[in-house]
């Protein structure tokens, strides 16, 4: 029997193709979707052809796994909900914003259930095929790795930063470390970062440059801005450049794609398609009953580190130990 799954909110940018994937897959019924935002919802779920519930309790107690896909600041008040109703649970990024969040999550999340954050980045061909040739040793010790999550600005709530949690930083640089703390084997240990307003001069950031250090001696930076412009082909990046003894390996994890020109340039997806993978990957830990590939504690310690950037920039770009 499929998992009956059930979607916590349309907020997310990302909420289309989550449902999407989740629609696709064999081992999902899709049951409904809650949004507080009601005219939001309705629209959202009668596109897609699912039922709109008004009340998050009647959702859930017609599921056994939800999709959270709200606004940043509400991923602990709603996490806890669906662990009451004892629910896996696929959380968008970043998990939690605020200390306090990550501690009543981990508080309420049920421990023989799934939790997965939504990291699909870990799942690229190009990260696993560079990930397999540090752990093979082919560029010796690893020494530094530059890395870059840029996009194009998503404004809406994303700017309001009592539903974000913040602005760039916090919404890219919680990718790169995931995939830092996999390639690096270790946990990041300390934190200094800058911000700026460089491109729309707003009250929230939209420049950042975090650097990241590690109990080895390897150091990170990460530049995780909202830096493209609205015309850029793609949505963004995520560039990994890592420096070792003996060479250098460079990847983009997301050029599987073409150029095309016809009126106005866009540019076509070809590939992998790394959150069906994800979704997949949840899907497949809850019918298995196992732990996923991406956890809980992955998404806070990824949620750690932007925290801890964010009271890096606070007292004048400090380095804070983590």
């Amino acid at each position: 029997m499929p998992v009956r799954v059930g979607v916590i909110s349309s907020a997310h940018v990302h909420a289309p193709s989550f449902v999407a994937c989740c629609q696709a897959s064999p081992q999902a019924e899709v049951v409904g979707l809650w949004d507080d935002d009601f005219e939001r919802g309705r629209k959202f779920a009668s596109e897609r052809g699912i039922a709109f519930f008004e009340d998050i309790d009647a959702l859930c107690g017609q599921v056994e796994a939800v999709v959270v896909c709200s606004e940043n600041m509400k991923h602990a008040d709603q996490i806890e909900v669906a662990a009451r109703h004892g629910l896996h649970i696929l959380c968008e990024k970043p998990v939690a914003p605020r200390p306090e969040h990550a501690a009543r999550i981990e508080s309420a999340v049920g421990k023989d259930k799934v939790f997965m954050t939504a990291f699909p980045c870990p799942f690229s061909p190009a990260f696993q095929s560079v990930n397999q040739k540090v752990k093979d040793g082919v560029i010796g010790r690893v020494l530094a790795v530059s890395a870059t999550n840029q996009g194009t600005c998503p404004f809406g709530w994303f700017v309001e930063t009592d539903k974000s949690g913040g602005g760039a930083m916090v919404d890219h640089t919680v990718h790169v470390t995931d995939l830092l703390r996999r390639l690096l084997g270790e946990e990041p240990a300390t934190v200094q970062a800058m911000t700026g307003n460089n491109v729309y001069g707003k009250d929230w950031e939209d420049t950042a440059m975090v650097s990241v250090g590690f109990p080895s001696g390897v150091f990170a930076t990460i530049d995780s801005s909202w830096s493209k412009p609205a015309s850029y082909k793609t949505w963004g990046n995520v560039k990994l450049t890592v420096v070792g003894e003996k060479g250098v390996i460079e990847t983009d994890l997301f050029t599987q794609g073409y150029d095309v020109y016809s009126g106005k340039h866009y540019q076509a997806g070809v590939g992998s398609n790394l959150d069906q993978m994800m979704v997949d990957e949840f899907l497949d830990a809850v019918m298995a009953g196992r732990e996923p590939s991406i956890t809980l504690h992955d998404g806070l310690q990824a949620s750690r580190v932007a925290m801890a950037a964010y009271r890096s920039v606070s007292n004048g770009g400090a380095v804070v130990t983590l």
